[in-house]
């Protein structure tokens, strides 16, 4: 079966970001610190909280979204939702369906976006947090909605020429390197996030 690729767009009127290279030793404690104050800044309490993780397992490099879901789809909080895992990706076939049915199952869910980009040679490895959405399938001529209300995407690999391909062929330890840092940053910030302001009630976060 034929890879089902997205490559995502930062849409023009994101507000603000952040980025962090994940070879900094202090890029754990840095992402963590900027999606807890991304989700206190724009999440309000009464919203539903969807972790949505675009992507595919069928191409390496776009399966950043989907290892995060993996990851993150044993948190159990009431009012969290994870959206595009291993098992169940969310991807250019099925994103549009997968939207109408958040308009349908939740009443003015705040949507995290996480996606796999490509970037500079320089910048592979590079993750950014963000306000705003991004655009999945625009960086290969998809044309899909935009999504998210915040936005985490990791750069894979470098932009060029036959970027399908690229994703294609992109090295796993580099996608799994990312998938972890920011897997583990949501899961302190969702904890975090609880202890200060008991928007949800507490269960069991899984390490």
């Amino acid at each position: 079966m034929k890879a089902v690729i997205l490559l995502n767009l930062l849409k023009p009127k994101t507000k603000n970001q952040v980025s962090i290279d994940t070879k900094n030793p202090t890029a754990l404690h840095q992402f963590t610190q900027a999606f807890y104050q991304y989700l206190c800044e724009y999440k309000q309490p009464h919203q539903p909280l969807i972790l949505l993780c675009i992507g595919t397992d069928r191409a390496t490099g776009d399966s950043l979204g989907p290892l995060i879901g993996y990851k993150l789809q044993t948190v159990t909080y009431k009012n969290v939702y994870i959206h595009g895992t291993l098992e169940e990706p969310v991807h250019a076939k099925n994103l549009t369906k997968t939207l109408e049915s958040f308009e349908q199952n939740y009443e003015d869910p705040f949507i995290i976006a996480i996606d796999a980009c490509l970037g500079k040679m320089e910048h592979i490895g590079f993750v950014t947090v963000g306000e705003g959405s991004i655009k999945p399938g625009a960086g290969v001529n998809k044309d899909l909605p935009p999504v998210g209300d915040l936005f985490i995407t990791g750069i894979v690999n470098f932009s060029g020429f036959m970027d399908v391909l690229i994703l294609q062929n992109t090295r796993l330890g580099v996608v799994m390197k990312m998938a972890e840092l920011i897997a583990f940053g949501i899961r302190h910030s969702l904890w975090k996030y609880d202890q200060s302001s008991n928007f949800i009630s507490p269960s069991l976060i899984h390490p």
